[in-house]
């Protein structure tokens, strides 16, 4: 049965929510041990695994707004973690990257964060994590065609 029915869209719909309000939870409460915000987090992490990005790029990454990374590069900047460098090709343009202060505070605590994460999951074994990420990636394709298609003329 589709999940279109009635009965079954609003309680998952709910599900997801709860189990990302509390997985989130878990991984905020270990960015701040670490008086990081989650998103300020997501900022170093992108950087860590991969490499400088444009700002806009980063901001996709994370999801966040293009005024949204400006203030979390711009808080990341003023601590030293991260530092930003302009295009030569493009002045407009500007490259966030790791200081080395900012790369060995991420790679100091990325795999303890990885832990609270695994943790916090652990209660799926391997062939249902595998097939929930198929499935919910397959949500993801189809909420995105929806927006396109409800945007189309």
């Amino acid at each position: 049965m589709a999940v279109s029915d009635r009965s079954l869209a609003l309680p998952l719909w709910i599900a997801l929510s709860r189990a990302h309000a509390v997985v989130e939870e878990a991984a905020r409460r270990h960015a701040a041990d670490h008086d990081l915000t989650l998103a300020e987090f997501g900022v170093l992490e992108a950087l860590h695994h991969g490499g400088p990005m444009y700002l806009g790029e980063l901001g996709r990454k994370i999801l966040v707004s293009s005024g949204g990374i400006t203030y979390l590069v711009d808080q990341l900047e003023e601590r030293g973690l991260v530092r930003r460098k302009p295009c030569p090709e493009d002045r407009r343009a500007v490259r966030a990257l790791l200081t080395p202060e900012g790369e060995e505070l991420i790679s100091s605590i990325f795999p303890e964060h990885a832990r609270v994460i695994r943790r916090a999951l652990s209660c799926l074994d391997r062939p249902t994590a595998k097939a929930t990420l198929r499935s919910l990636r397959r949500v993801v394709r189809a909420a995105e065609q929806a927006d396109r298609d409800a945007g189309a003329p």
